[in-house]
């Protein structure tokens, strides 16, 4: 439990707010984990009075308890040209709460072009006071908008107020990465190049763009999932030990990563658009906007050099997953007779909402022979820990940005080295290759991993 706080969810109308956002605070508040709150819904335009915006914002099971809650919601309209009512019903909030501890939690969900001039009217106002911000990525469009976001951010905030949110870090799985490396003794001294052979981060996604036209033809996936997600994943997994489990020491470890990223090759860099996504409302119809990436990254330091890291995302594929895939080296002689063929051993972690870590190994078949077979062994966090109900990535991440803890967001640094290693690709970017709906991306990418090929789909 921390202060009591006033939130302002800029962007209150939008899907995020309604799917994620506002059930994800409600989820906190019955669990006791939320503090004393108001909570003001902010944007451009009206949804109505503030009963017809609970409504709209209501999740589905919310019942009596909702009602009680939606209590301490309202909205209120604003700009980046006119914070004046906002300022004054934050004002009229802390005054509810009470007491001079009232801190702010502002939650900009707003396009990186309304970033700027929006810190520039929290600052006019004074609503940037005693406050935490937390920013949606992406981050800027590319390295020198990046900068001068941060520089307008950092005008007004100090570094320890601001917040960049990428809410794959907040999922209970990303966070086991962590503690599968660093709290067991039997992967730690296996981690590294001597053993593993490659490393796959693999997200496919099934949907299309749904509706988002406006939002893929200005942004594209290269940009909304490599730049951040994903990278952000192979952070996780590539980084060295950090001195202490804390915000400073983590961001400094994988800022150690990202500059040891070798720049990419344009021959391992693959992109590419699902057939039909010039059909969809508001795609123009000789759009180039890539709607899946495939690449092939290096690290070159001592613990990585020679693995290849291959990444892929998209839309329209055949199958919606997080998974992460760690191959090991092949012993060095083959000794049973009838040895087990196909893939090698295997570490395979899925980031879904009911996390699962396999191991798959060779073991021998049961019968009269000395035979070998594939076999799985499982861990399901659901069965292990059948007593702990684990938070929502949102909702984790939430609850950090008002206690101010930063582990698991974004620094100034990191963003600004990921920026360096993606804008040659922005510059000069491949062709976007079309690819069948419900496949697995274009060919060229398929062919990306070599002989062993990509562990989705399944073998």
């Amino acid at each position: 439990m921390t202060s009591p706080h006033v939130l302002v969810l800029f962007g209150a109308s939008g899907d995020l707010a309604h799917r994620k956002l506002f059930p994800g605070l409600f989820h906190l508040h019955r669990s006791g984990l939320l503090p004393d709150v108001r909570i003001i819904g902010t944007g451009r335009h009206s949804p109505g009075t503030d009963e017809e915006f609970r409504e709209k914002v209501a999740p589905e099971d919310g019942g009596a308890e909702w009602a009680e809650f939606a209590e301490r919601i309202r909205f209120v309209v604003s700009s980046a040209e006119d914070g004046e009512d906002l300022a004054a019903a934050v004002t009229e909030a802390e005054r509810e709460l009470g007491g001079d501890d009232v801190r702010r939690l502002l939650y900009l969900s707003v396009p990186p072009s309304a970033m700027q001039p929006m810190v520039a009217m929290l600052k006019s106002t004074g609503l940037h006071e005693r406050a935490h911000l937390v920013l949606e990525k992406p981050f800027g469009r590319d390295l020198a908008s990046a900068k001068d976001l941060n520089a307008t951010v950092l005008d007004v905030f100090d570094e320890s107020d601001v917040f960049r949110i990428d809410h794959f870090l907040g999922k209970e799985a990303a966070q086991n990465i962590l503690a599968l490396r660093f709290a067991n003794g039997l992967l730690e001294p296996v981690w590294n190049s001597g053993h593993i052979a490659y490393v796959q981060i693999d997200v496919p996604e099934k949907i299309g763009i749904e509706g988002r036209a406006s939002f893929m033809e200005a942004t594209g996936t290269f940009r909304d999932m490599i730049s951040t997600h994903l990278f952000q994943l192979l952070g996780f997994v590539a980084l060295e030990p950090p001195v202490h489990l804390d915000a400073d020491s983590l961001h400094e470890e994988k800022v150690k990563v990202f500059r040891a990223v070798r720049p990419f090759d344009p021959e391992q860099v693959v992109f590419g658009q699902y057939e039909g996504y010039r059909d969809e409302d508001g795609v123009a119809d000789d759009s180039t906007v890539e709607t899946f990436v495939a690449i092939e990254a290096y690290i070159d330091n001592w613990r990585w050099h020679g693995v290849p890291f291959l990444l892929r995302t998209g839309k329209a594929m055949g199958e919606g997953r997080r998974t992460i895939t760690l191959g090991f080296e092949e012993p060095p002689l083959r000794m049973f007779p009838d040895e087990a063929d196909g893939s090698p051993n295997e570490l395979v972690l899925e980031l879904t909402d009911e996390p699962e870590i396999s191991l798959e190994v060779r073991a021998k078949r049961p019968g009269p022979g000395m035979n070998i077979a594939h076999a799985r062994l499982d861990l399901r966090f659901e069965q292990a820990f059948e007593d702990v109900e684990p938070l929502e990535a949102y909702e984790k991440l939430l609850l950090d940005a008002m206690t101010g803890d930063h582990l698991l967001f974004i620094s100034t640094a990191e963003v600004e080295r990921l920026w360096e290693l993606c804008d040659p690709v922005l510059a000069d970017p491949p062709p976007a290759l079309p690819y069948e709906k419900g496949s697995w991306g274009p060919q060229e990418a398929l062919d990306l991993p070599g002989e062993r090929g990509w562990r989705l789909p399944e073998k």
